[in-house]
């Protein structure tokens, strides 16, 4: 093994540089080249020795190349910037629960709740946009909150 290594391990480094650009890799694929040498004696006995390295590196090149290409790439620290910190995570999560205790209220519920507190408008400019008389909001815009209590209280968001 000694011997096989001192008279081909040097071309087989530059052959294996040559077609991976990599200097790391291209002694991972030397090395086990050797090593597939070593375990398989009776190969190197009725051929070129040197062109059974050359083809085995080759191979080996191949396969790696193949393998990188069938799995997902692989992402740098620099990706998880981009990933929202926990409270963001947690409020995002929070507004589509509140979003579906909002989608399981009654309509008419839901219109006066819409109206007065996420777009900030007064009993008076509620009752105008919706056609209805202002107790008739009062009394909705009630039911609606605790309506809404519970539908969080299911969800695990509400005291």
């Amino acid at each position: 093994m000694r011997t096989l290594f001192d008279e081909h391990a040097g071309p087989l480094y530059g052959y294996v540089l040559r077609l991976t650009g990599d200097s790391g890799r291209a002694e991972d694929v030397v090395q086990e080249t050797l090593l597939r040498a070593w375990r398989h004696p009776d190969a190197l006995t009725d051929r070129p020795i040197r062109a059974w390295l050359f083809t085995v590196a080759r191979n080996l090149v191949v396969d790696q190349h193949r393998a990188r290409k069938a799995r997902p790439p692989e992402i740098s620290d620099e990706a998880l910037t981009v990933v929202p910190a926990e409270d963001e995570l947690e409020r995002a999560v929070e507004s589509w629960a509140v979003a579906e205790a909002l989608a399981a209220l009654r309509p008419e519920h839901r219109e006066v709740l819409m109206e007065v507190y996420y777009r900030g408008r007064s009993v008076k400019e509620a009752s105008a946009t919706l056609g209805i008389p202002p107790g008739t909001v009062k009394s909705r815009t009630y039911y609606a909150l605790r309506a809404l209590k519970l539908a969080l209280e299911e969800r695990g968001l509400a005291p």
